[in-house]
C-alpha cells in the first residue's frame, strides 16, 4: 500500500487527500502524520526538504511536492480527471499554482508569528506576503473558477478550495469579509464535493 506523509492541518496534503477521495484511491493510500520540525521523523530521509506531502510508493520511491502527487494521482486514474489535455491545461496548472501561493504565502506569515520571538518579529516581511493573498484572493473574485460538476473538481479547483481551508483555519475567516463571491463558490464545492468536509483539519490542528 503506498503511504502519504501529510499533516492534518496542511492545505497541500489536504489537496492530496482530497484528490484520493475524488478519484477514488483513498482506500489504497494509508496517511502517516508527519512531524515536519521533528529530526528523528524519516520525513528528512523521505523528501530531503522535510516538505509535506510526500507519497511513498509500494516501490520504496518517494514523489513531492503536492503538485507532483497531483500529476501522479490523476495519471493513475487514467488520466484527464483532475488536469486537461490541450491548451485547457495550462489554464488549470496556472490557476492551481496561484491558489497554491495562496498557502505558501499564508503559511509564511503563521510561521512569522510561531517561530520568531515578539521583538524579532518583522511586521514588513508579514505584509509582503499578506500583499500576495489579497491580490490572490481578488483575482479569483473578479475571475472565480466554475462550479463543480458531478463531484468532479479539477486540480485548481481542489487547490483553491484547500486555500481558502487554510484561511479559515489559520485566519478566523476574515477572507470572507472582503470576497463574497469566493464565499459563494467554496460554499458550493463543500456541498458538491463531500470529501472536503471528510478532509477537513482535526481541532485544535
Amino acid at each position: 500500500m503506498q503511504t502519504l506523509r501529510s499533516s492534518s492541518a496542511s492545505p497541500f496534503g489536504r489537496k492530496i487527500k482530497l484528490a484520493l477521495y475524488v478519484l477514488g484511491f483513498a482506500d489504497k493510500v494509508n496517511v502517516e502524520v508527519a512531524k515536519t520540525l521533528d529530526p528523528n521523523d524519516t520525513l528528512r530521509q523521505q523528501n530531503p526538504l522535510g516538505k509535506i506531502p510526500c507519497l511513498i510508493l509500494e516501490d520504496g520511491n518517494v514523489l513531492y511536492d503536492s503538485r507532483v502527487i497531483t500529476e501522479y494521482l490523476d495519471y493513475m486514474a487514467g488520466g484527464e480527471k483532475l488536469i486537461p489535455a490541450g491548451a485547457e491545461r495550462f489554464d488549470i496548472l496556472t490557476k492551481q499554482a496561484l491558489a497554491d501561493g495562496i498557502c505558501d504565502a499564508a503559511i509564511q506569515i503563521v510561521y512569522e508569528g510561531r517561530m520568531r520571538p515578539e521583538e524579532k518579529k518583522h511586521q514588513d516581511w508579514v505584509d509582503y506576503q499578506q500583499a500576495k493573498v489579497d491580490r490572490a484572493l481578488t483575482a479569483f473574485e473578479n475571475t472565480p473558477l466554475p462550479q463543480v460538476q458531478h463531484n468532479s473538481p479539477d486540480a485548481a479547483q481542489i487547490a483553491l478550495a484547500c486555500a481558502l481551508g487554510y484561511l479559515d483555519l489559520r485566519f478566523a475567516g476574515e477572507w470572507r469579509k472582503s470576497y463574497p463571491k469566493l464565499v459563494a463558490w467554496l460554499d458550493d464545492f463543500a456541498s458538491s464535493v463531500p470529501a472536503y468536509d471528510k478532509t477537513k483539519p482535526e481541532p485544535g490542528a
